[in-house]
């Protein structure tokens, strides 16, 4: 299951600025043989032995991974966080949509392909399975919306 919440909140137990969050907590953290894959993935990135990374655009630190990399780490290594994925762009949206037992921010729908099976409860309440679901359910949040004036 997919916990999407959809208003913001300041918590410890949230990440709201995922570059911040990851260059001072995350990347000092060790890699797993399954961060460097999701690396290679969404930034066509290898990790060098001394922990830097290579890429078509030449040789950084892991801190210059994109925002969305950073933030599908975030949500990796801190399962027990809710993180905003507001920044991530469909290829990320795609990996996070397919993964079990995380936490999410949205305050708004993203178009990317959501598998039909994936559970999805937001703000703790309404679950739906799935694109159809996904959808429908923020057509429903922004009648909501607009009828309150938000």
């Amino acid at each position: 299951m997919i916990d999407i919440y959809t208003e913001k909140k300041e918590s410890k137990d949230w990440i709201l600025q995922n570059d911040l969050y990851f260059n001072l907590n995350t990347s000092n953290e060790d890699l797993s043989d399954e961060d460097i894959k999701l690396i290679k993935q969404i930034d066509g990135a290898k990790i060098t032995p001394d922990k830097h990374i290579e890429t078509k655009y030449g040789i950084g630190t892991i801190r210059n991974l994109s925002s969305g990399c950073k933030t599908l780490l975030n949500i990796v290594k801190h399962p027990e966080k809710v993180v905003c994925v507001e920044e991530c762009g469909p290829n990320v949206l795609q990996v996070i949509f397919t993964m079990d037992d995380i936490k999410i921010y949205m305050s708004r729908p993203s178009l990317f392909a959501i598998p039909n099976d994936v559970k999805i409860r937001f703000n703790d309440t309404d679950v739906v399975t799935g694109g159809t679901g996904y959808q429908r359910w923020w057509r429903r949040e922004y009648e909501r919306r607009e009828a309150l004036d938000l």
